[in-house]
C-alpha cells in the first residue's frame, strides 16, 4: 500500500459513501491484501456482493489488484492508499455537500460498529490494556478557530504516537469526534 492519502473528488466520495465499502477498504488497509471470498467471509456477505463493491472501489482508485498474489483463479486486492481525506466542499456546491454528508454518515456507521465491538470485547482484555481504554467526552465552550486548533493538535498527537519499536505494541484505535453540541447551531434546541 502506498503510504499516501487520497483526497477524493465528489464522484469518488459518492462511491465510498457506503458502509460495506468503507469496511472493506478498512480491512484491506489494516490487514493487507485479500480476495473477495476472504472479505465476504469476514463481512458476512456473499462473494458476488463483495466482488461488486471491490470493483466500485477499484474504479475510483481506492483499491488495486495485487498482481503479486493469486493463481489466476483468485483475484487479490489491496488498498491503494493509507488514508482518505475528505475536504469540505464549496458551500455553494449543494450536491458536493450532500455527497460529503452521505460519506460522513457511512463513516459514523462504521465507527459506531467498531465502538460497539470494542465494548463487547472489553471483558476479554488483559487488565493492563483495560486501563488504557476510555470512552469519554468533554463538553467545552470553543470558538470555531479554537475548535479547529484543538482538533489539529489532537491529530498531531495521534500521528506522533506510533510505538512500532516496542514489543508489546498492538494496533490501537484513536477516534476523534469533535463537533458542536447537536441542536445548538443550525438545529432545533
Amino acid at each position: 500500500m502506498d503510504l499516501t492519502t487520497i483526497t477524493p473528488t465528489p464522484a469518488m466520495l459518492r462511491a465510498l459513501a457506503h458502509p460495506v465499502r468503507l469496511r472493506m477498504l478498512g480491512l484491506l488497509r489494516i490487514d493487507g491484501p485479500a480476495t473477495a471470498t476472504t472479505l465476504a467471509t469476514r463481512l458476512g456477505l456473499n462473494s458476488g456482493a463483495t466482488s461488486y463493491h471491490l470493483r466500485q472501489l477499484a474504479q475510483h482508485g481506492f483499491v488495486v489488484e495485487d498482481t503479486e498474489r493469486g493463481n489466476g483463479r483468485d483475484r487479490w486486492w489491496r488498498a491503494a492508499h493509507r488514508s482518505t481525506h475528505a475536504e469540505e466542499p464549496d458551500p455553494a456546491d449543494r450536491e458536493a455537500q450532500e455527497t460529503l454528508d452521505a460519506y460522513l454518515q457511512a463513516v459514523v456507521t462504521v465507527y459506531t460498529e467498531r465502538l460497539q465491538r470494542a465494548v463487547e470485547e472489553l471483558p476479554l482484555l488483559p487488565q493492563e490494556w483495560r486501563k488504557s481504554v476510555t470512552f469519554s467526552d468533554w463538553l467545552v465552550r470553543l470558538s470555531p478557530g479554537k475548535a479547529r486548533a484543538v482538533t489539529e493538535a489532537l491529530a498531531e498527537i495521534a500521528a506522533a504516537a506510533e510505538d512500532e519499536d516496542t514489543e508489546d505494541a498492538v494496533d490501537f484505535v484513536l477516534q476523534i469526534s469533535a463537533f458542536p453540541q447537536p441542536g445548538r447551531l443550525g438545529g432545533e434546541e
